[in-house]
This record gives C-alpha cells, structure tokens and sequence, in this order.
C-alpha cells in the first residue's frame, strides 16, 4: 500500500500556486521587460534543477553518496546527439533511448558499486564516470575531445518547434514538474519508506527482511534514468555536447546545488540548482572568480543551515520521517 502524502498547509498551497503561476507567465514577463536572454537562462536553470533533483533521490532519500551522477546526465546527452546526427530527430524516441540507455548504465554501475559502502562506494561511482569521461574523450567518431555538435533539435511533433526559447522553456517547465511530482509518489509510496529506513539503518532494515540491494538499485535505476532525460535536454538546448558533461566536477556541481538547496527534500535540488546559478550569472557579471564567493556561501550554508534553503521557510508540512537529521 502506498503511505498517504503529508498535507500541505493552506499558506503553503498558495505559495506553490503563486510560484507556479510565476513560472509561467515568466517568459512573457521579460519579454515585455525586453529582457528574453533569461528565457534560455531559466530553461538551463530548469534542466539542472532536474539532473539535481535526480540525484538528491538517491543522496537525500537513499544516503548515497555519488561522484559519478554526471555520468547518467552525459550518456542521455550523447544518446541524443548521436542519434540526431545519424538522422533520428524524433524526439520521443531520443528521449526515451536517452533514459532507458542511461537506465542500462546506471543498472551495471550499481549492481557493483551497491556492493559497498561509505568511501568505497563513492570511490567506485567516481571511477567509473571518469572511465566514461575518458572514452567519451578518445571516440573521435563523436568528436572525442572537441565535443560533438548537434545538427538540430528534437522534433516532437505537436506543431512545438524546440528552437523558439519560449516553447524549449515550457518543456523543460513541464518535464522539471513530471519529475518533482514523480519523487514525490515515490519517496511518499511503500517503496520510499523502505529506502527511508534504509537510509537511516541499512543493516537494521535488512535484519527484518527487506532486500536492501535490490531497492538500492532500483532506486539507482530511476536515478539515472532522470539524469539520462536532463541530459537529453541539455543537449537540446546547448546543440553541443562536450565530454567534460561527464567528468567528476560536473557531479560535484550537482552535489552543491543539493546541500544548498536541501538534501532529502522535494524542492531541494530545484531551489540549489536556481540558487547557484543565479550567484554565477550575477557574480560572473563582476568578476571571473565567482567559484570563490560560491565556496563561502557553501561554507555559511553548511554551518548555519546544514539542512539547506529549503530549512529557512518551510513550504509544508513534512513528517520528522522525511527530514535528513541535523
């Protein structure tokens, strides 16, 4: 049976609704600002919010650790540029190979990284995203170390042409609200509350009978396969894609945005990805070592808000069982 969703408060339900609302007619907004360079801006910021909410699945809610995320996000983006540019522009079919193709990673990676714990597991998933950042760089049929550049879009049809930045941000719009409600019904059924406990006490929730690596992995899979569709995303709007998409430091990115913005929580990673983001563009407008300014910020976080932004004003009630302890 699938444990009922906590309520959200009356105050809260507004705050969402105003938000949401916010976010749609932010596009028409800056355009009558005449300001439409933040359309594609908010797009990136949406594609990252979903590579990071992914991951905040498996290290907010699963208690693992990973160094090799960017991997997941990397190969949806190569799966998606190499089928463009071999002539397969459909984008339900790019989309869906992205995801089930970085499924298929990710179900190998963790059927040998799930075998351990702590430091080992980071050391593992570290490996092998560095293994495919270095493959990536040696295939000069997909432009090795130059990247690979994208002849065209997705088509999905529906008459959405994906190079207009207005209708590329309503996807990414749509998808980021598809992924955050899929958490959501995951971490909140059945199967979330076993990851919970695992989460809290694996050996303890094992002793009682549950198989805690197959929920792990699972609980990979789907990981994955949402940093496969932001990669597929990526792709789109970049129309490039280059093989440090997959190096280590670009998961350390996705790890940031999530201690900001609240591990184990739903918005967590939406709200990291919108707050780091939004420090780069402003501090980049006044000097190229923002990296620094980000570092203490993630410093103050850390110490004075250690369960992130989303710790500062809650946006409704949430049971002390779905809160990452202090």
């Amino acid at each position: 049976m699938r444990e009922p969703a906590p309520g959200l408060t009356v105050a809260a339900s507004v705050a969402l609704a105003a938000v949401g609302a916010l976010l749609i007619a932010f596009p028409w907004i800056v355009t009558a600002l005449g300001e439409e360079f933040y359309i594609s801006t908010a797009s990136r910021i949406g594609i990252f919010a979903i590579a990071a909410t992914s991951l905040n699945l498996i290290l907010g809610y699963g208690g693992l650790v990973s160094f090799g995320h960017a991997a997941f996000v990397g190969v949806g983006a190569y799966t998606v540029g190499v089928m463009i540019n071999g002539g397969i522009v459909n984008g339900w079919l790019g989309f869906g190979a992205a995801m089930v193709i970085a499924a298929a990673f990710s179900a190998v990676i963790g059927a040998v990284s799930l075998r351990t714990r702590g430091v080992y597991f980071i050391m593992i998933t570290l490996a092998f995203a560095q293994m495919l950042f270095y493959l990536t760089n040696s295939v000069k049929a997909y432009g090795g170390d130059e990247g690979l550049s994208l002849l065209q879009r997705s088509d999905f049809g529906l008459g959405l042409d994906l190079r207009d930045d207005t209708t590329f941000y309503y996807l990414v719009l749509v998808v980021l609200a598809l992924v955050i409600l899929l958490v959501h019904r995951l971490v909140h059924s059945r199967f979330g509350r076993v990851v919970r406990a695992m989460r809290e006490d694996d050996v303890r929730a094992e002793a009682i009978g549950f198989p805690t690596y197959r929920y792990k992995l699972i609980l990979f899979v789907i990981s994955g396969a949402l940093g496969g569709l932001a990669g597929a995303l990526m792709a789109n709007q970049q129309n490039y894609i280059s093989p440090n998409l997959l190096h280590w430091t670009h998961s350390g990115t996705l790890m940031v945005m999530v201690i900001i913005g609240g591990v184990g929580t739903l918005f967590g990673g939406a709200l990291g990805a919108l707050a780091l983001l939004a420090m780069e563009e402003v501090a980049a407008d006044y000097t190229s070592h923002w990296q620094f300014f980000v570092g203490w910020i993630l410093l103050a976080v850390v110490l004075f808000a250690p369960r992130g932004l989303m710790a500062l004003r809650s946006l409704g009630r949430k049971p002390a069982s779905d809160r990452m302890p202090p």
